[in-house]
C-alpha cells in the first residue's frame, strides 16, 4: 500500500510502514500541512494489523529542522495570541500517536535534527544516523521554551544536568557525541543511513511483532507535552516484543495466609470466607474478651 501527500509519503510493503517526509527544499521543517500530514499517516498505521515496525525517514540532505518559522513569524503578526496554539493542536497530537504506536519505529536521521525534528526523533525507539548528522534543540534561540516532549524525553535519554545545558545553552552537538551519550544507536556514512535502518527494521527487532501487534506506550500524553512524566520507556515496548508479551502480566497469588485472631485460623479458605468475622476478630484489642 502506498499513500502520500505533498508532504509526507506512507508505503506498506512486507510489514513495514515507511514514512517519509518530502519537504526537502525546506529542509523538511514542519508547517501545518506536514503536521496534519503525518499525523493522519501515523493513525493510518496504528489502525494496519499488518504493520510490525514502521522507518521514519526523510527526503534531501536534512532530516527536519524542526517547526518552519517562516509560518510561525506569518503567524505571529496574524494574531500573536493564538501563535502558540499549534503546540497543544498540532505537536502534542502527533507525538502522542507516533509514541503510541503498538510497533517498533526506526528513525533514519541525515544532516540537520533539530528542534521539533530532534524530537520526532526521540519519539521513536531506534535512531541511525549519517556521519554528517547535526543536532541540536534550537529553542532558547528564537525565544522558546521547548516542545515536542523534548524536556522530558532528552532528560530520559542524556540525564538532567546535559539534557538542561543542550536546552538553556543551545549548543549543537555532532553524531559522534550522540553516538557517545547513546543517544543514537548506530553511526555510519551518510549514503547508507536508509539501507541501515531499514535492514534494522525489517530483520534485526523482535521477530515476534511479526504475528500480531504488542501493547504500546500507555501514557503517551507525556511523551508530547512539557515537563510530564512519560509513558513506558522505548527499551520496555521492545523488551515486551521481544517476549510476546500481549496482555498484561498476571495478579500476585491471593495471600491465603491464616489471620492469627481468627477462630477459622487453621482453615484458610474458610477464614477467607469469613472476612467479616475476620476483621471483627482482627479489632479485638489484646487481652478483651471475644
Amino acid at each position: 500500500m502506498t499513500t502520500g501527500t505533498s508532504t509526507v509519503d506512507l508505503r506498506v510493503e512486507a510489514a513495514l510502514a515507511t514514512l517519509t517526509l518530502r519537504r526537502a527544499a525546506a529542509s523538511n521543517a514542519l508547517d501545518l500541512a506536514t503536521k496534519n500530514d503525518l499525523l493522519a499517516a501515523v493513525t493510518r498505521i496504528a489502525a494496519d494489523e499488518t504493520v510490525r515496525a514502521v522507518l521514519l525517514t526523510a527526503e534531501g540532505k536534512n532530516f527536519c529542522v524542526g517547526q518552519d518559522l517562516g509560518e510561525h513569524v506569518d503567524a505571529l503578526r496574524a494574531d500573536p495570541a493564538t501563535a502558540m496554539d499549534t503546540v497543544g493542536a498540532h505537536y502534542n497530537p502527533l507525538l502522542r500517536a507516533l509514541a503510541d504506536l503498538p510497533v517498533p519505529v526506526v528513525v533514519a536521521i541525515r544532516g540537520a535534527c533539530v528542534g521539533a525534528g530532534l524530537g520526532l526523533a526521540l519519539a521513536a525507539d531506534i535512531r541511525v544516523a549519517g556521519n554528517g548528522a547535526k543536532f541540536a534543540t534550537a529553542f532558547t534561540g528564537i525565544g522558546l521554551a521547548a516542545d515536542s516532549g523534548l524536556s522530558h524525553t532528552l532528560v530520559r535519554a542524556l540525564g538532567a544536568s546535559r539534557a538542561a545545558g543542550l536546552m538553556l545553552l543551545g549548543d549543537r552537538f555532532t553524531a559522534e557525541q550522540a553516538l557517545a551519550w547513546g543517544l543514537i544507536h548506530r553511526l555510519v556514512a551518510d549514503d547508507d543511513v536508509d539501507a541501515t535502518a531499514a535492514e534494522l527494521a525489517t530483520t534485526r527487532l523482535p521477530a515476534s511483532t511479526a504475528t500480531g501487534r504488542v501493547d504500546g506506550n500507555s501514557a503517551s500524553t507525556a511523551a508530547a507535552t512539557a515537563g510530564q512524566s512519560r509513558h513506558h520507556t522505548a527499551t520496555t515496548r521492545l523488551a515486551r516484543a521481544a517476549a510476546g508479551v500481549t496482555t498484561r502480566p498476571p495478579p500476585p497469588p491471593e495471600d491465603r495466609s491464616p489471620c492469627a485472631r481468627c477462630p477459622r485460623r487453621t482453615r484458610p479458605p474458610a477464614h477467607r470466607a469469613d472476612a467479616v468475622r475476620c476483621v471483627r476478630a482482627a479489632a479485638v484489642p489484646p487481652g478483651a474478651r471475644r
